[in-house]
């Protein structure tokens, strides 16, 4: 099965700012500036990796959890 988690739309302003936004069902909307495309992307790419840590942290608590319940 094939899912989306993120959708990411970059746009350059007319003072040649650069604008990111990324689209999650579980973060919502996020926006991100920058003058440069390369600093973008890093921002981008770093929220996007500490989101999917965070989840992945969450996604072993549960497992860890209802191991434990079935031992009960």
């Amino acid at each position: 099965m094939e899912e989306t988690l993120y959708s990411i739309e970059i746009h350059k302003d007319d003072d040649g700012k650069f604008l990111g936004k990324i689209f999650s069902e579980v973060d919502g909307v996020k926006e991100f500036r920058s003058n440069r495309l390369e600093d973008l992307l890093r921002d981008i790419t770093f929220d996007i990796q500490l989101a999917l840590d965070e989840f992945s942290k969450r996604s072993v608590l549960f497992a860890d959890e209802y191991q434990e319940e079935e031992v009960r």
